[in-house]
């Protein structure tokens, strides 16, 4: 296989794609194409008939931008994406959009954009090789077995998230980690000694790393660095490979205005006239080539029809364990209604500590949880007990010490998810929610079932002072599309909130806890928790305004409510743990848990400025908090921030007829 000649296609496919679709960046295909096809066409263990074959190897792109040449590659090997597909790169609706897509293009193992994200992510996919391999092989029979490769750029290694993970990746061991590093001096804004002078090579010693170097467009070379890599099963290892921006082009080699631009007509045909193309043929693929889609195809049938041997070997001799497997991989889920009962009206608990009852419970009964904190696992309460702490020396444990790498974390766990097998659950502070917000999106965007506990949830955090008071925080998360936000009002509601969490396959879930100490609320004998929001206090009296809370705002409502119906007006209390949820129901049960034409008041000791979406047809006032906290007692900050019943009793009685 000629695999100079397949690099130089990808160049021109990939150099064809940017200039009809007028928009990208073909600098990065252009100089990783010798890398990409030693990878997919002689490297990668894969099979582009089943991109979901268990003991695949893994391969991260991490600068999506550079993704003609994933798309390139992906098309040449045979997976589902068609020479017309490559046509319509950066069109509406194409299997071939500007990063790749996760869900959206066969063989695309995860989404990139973010610079740095993909490091990440490719160090959750070595930590689920490593938790698969030390669960599930015996002796002999080793059905997990494969490696996980990215490529990053200097972009990438800037990112703070990539040295967060990378640090984990060396202290972990993890040996079937490869980091091919497009070392080629070149960012957006020029050379990259603008802002970039550092030994690379000498910080991923520091980090634990086992470090090479390479000629990256010596194909023979290059083939040789990836066996000794391979060969070094204690350390991740960083390839550094030395090469130009859009190589091969006549005049921007080496350049920036390669990175996110067309080339131009003139330099693409200079570009194919160098590398031996026909420069009057757009999308290119020799008659001698036509056939490598169907050969990788037939290759990567037989790797797997290989494996599938030694699985079904594996499976006669541990039934028990084959079951095991494909439980955690299709996503079954036992039942948790007894998860449900945990705790009675009456109890008093933060709903932290009610959160780390539920998670060790479902613990007991998902053996396929896995997770941990950046550093804060005994207040997050995110321990689980009895379960053994994941290390370099040992993968049999399901908690994970991430250090605090708020940003890692995240970027991990999607890592983790997509790999399969697990569920994951990541915590910290909600004040630190800020740094992982990235990698929120991406689980959101892509549909990934994790589930983020944050604690410590408003003002009642009281004497860390505003540093530690998460103020915006719950509303910013509401704003991402596809994330299930709970903020449970007592211990009762926080387990509803963990077994929904877990029932959701099509997306992350956060869970936002508190601090102080709440009551375990009576409720009503119909409530449905399931539906977002319900009537949690009925009115005694003609209704008169319908308080609207969640999380500890609730039992304050409620003590509201109280007060002022003793002066004669009715008043309603619905807890709204899931907003998201919530506003999807039909209007029907919406306006019968809270009518249009009654005064609406939300109850929040954050900003609340969603909270007004909450009955559209009717009036809706918010009492929320639009400043900063102060440090002291939780208790008297939140008296200072006017969250008292005698303050909110106030603002009802500016908002009801008399």
């Amino acid at each position: 296989m000629d695999l100079q000649k397949i690099a130089n296609v990808v160049r021109g496919l990939a150099a064809d794609a940017v200039q009809k679709a007028n928009s990208g960046h073909p600098g990065a295909p252009l100089g990783l194409a010798d890398i990409g096809t030693v990878l997919y066409f002689d490297v990668l263990r894969h099979n582009p008939a089943n991109s979901s074959w268990a003991n695949r190897d893994r391969f991260v792109l991490s600068g999506g931008h550079g993704s003609m040449l994933l798309y390139s590659l992906l098309h040449l090997s045979g997976y589902q994406l068609s020479l017309d597909d490559l046509k319509e790169f950066r069109q509406l609706g194409s299997k071939t959009p500007g990063h790749p897509e996760y869900g959206e293009t066969d063989g695309v193992e995860t989404t990139t954009g973010p610079l740095g994200q993909g490091v990440a992510n490719a160090v959750g996919m070595a930590i689920g090789e490593k938790l698969a391999a030390t669960r599930f092989n015996r002796p002999g029979l080793e059905i997990v077995n494969h490696y996980t490769y990215v490529i990053a750029g200097d972009g990438d290694l800037m990112e703070g998230i990539s040295a967060e993970a990378s640090s984990l990746a060396g202290h972990l061991g993890l040996g079937k980690l490869i980091l091919i590093y497009d070392s080629n001096q070149i960012t957006i804004e020029g050379s990259t000694e603008l802002a970039f002078s550092e030994s690379v090579k000498e910080r991923y010693r520091a980090y634990g790393w086992q470090v090479l170097e390479v000629d990256g467009h010596n194909i023979p070379e290059f083939q040789k660095t990836l066996v000794q890599a391979q060969q070094n099963q204690a350390q991740p290892t960083l390839i550094i490979a030395h090469t130009q921006i859009a190589k091969g082009a006549p005049t921007k080699v080496g350049t920036a205005a390669s990175h996110g631009a067309p080339l131009g007509v003139d330099e693409v045909v200079g570009l194919k006239t160098a590398l031996g193309l026909p420069s009057d043929k757009d999308f290119y693929v020799p008659d001698d080539l036509k056939n490598l889609p169907e050969l990788m195809t037939q290759k990567g049938q037989g790797m797997e029809a290989e494996w599938n041997q030694l699985f079904e070997q594996w499976t006669k001799e541990n039934p028990q364990l084959a079951e095991e497997w494909n439980t955690w991989l299709d996503g079954t889920l036992p039942s948790l209604d007894e998860i449900l009962t945990l705790f009675e009206p009456g109890t008093n608990m933060a709903t932290r500590v009610a959160s780390g009852q539920v998670l060790n419970a479902i613990a007991r009964t998902v053996p396929n949880l896995v997770g941990g904190s950046a550093d804060l696992a005994p207040s997050n309460n995110s321990f689980l007990h009895g379960e053994g702490i994941v290390s370099g020396q040992d993968f049999s444990g399901r908690n994970f010490s991430f250090g605090i790498r708020e940003h890692a974390m995240a970027g991990i766990l999607n890592g983790l998810a997509l790999y399969g097998h697990f569920r994951v659950f990541g915590a910290t502070f909600l004040v630190f929610s800020d740094y992982m917000r990235p990698s929120i999106r991406l689980a959101a965007l892509m549909k990934l079932p994790v589930v983020y506990i944050f604690t410590h949830d408003s003002a009642y955090v009281g004497e860390d002072g505003p540093t530690h008071q998460p103020v915006e925080h719950t509303e910013s998360l509401r704003l991402i599309p596809n994330l299930h936000v709970y903020r449970p009002a007592d211990a009762e509601e926080t387990a509803w909130s963990w077994v929904e969490a877990m029932k959701r396959k099509n997306g992350p879930s956060a869970l936002i806890l508190t601090r102080q100490n709440l009551p375990t609320l009576e409720k009503p004998n119909n409530w449905d928790f399931t539906r977002g929001g319900y009537v949690v206090r009925a009115e005694d009296k003609e209704l008169a305004i319908v308080l609207v809370a969640a999380g500890s705002e609730v039992s304050l409502a409620i003590k509201v409510a109280e007060k002022v119906e003793k002066k004669g007006f009715g008043v309603r209390v619905v807890s709204v743990p899931c907003r998201e949820i919530y506003l999807s129901q039909d209007p029907i049960y919406r306006a019968k848990v809270i009518p249009e034409n009654v005064p609406t008041l939300a109850i929040e000791l954050g900003v609340g400025t969603g909270w007004h979406a909450i009955n559209p047809g009717g009036f809706v006032g918010v009492y929320d908090l639009n400043r900063f906290g102060a440090s002291g007692p939780g208790p008297k900050v939140a008296e200072h921030l006017g969250f008292t019943v005698e303050a909110i009793e106030k603002r009802i009685q500016s908002m009801i007829k008399k």
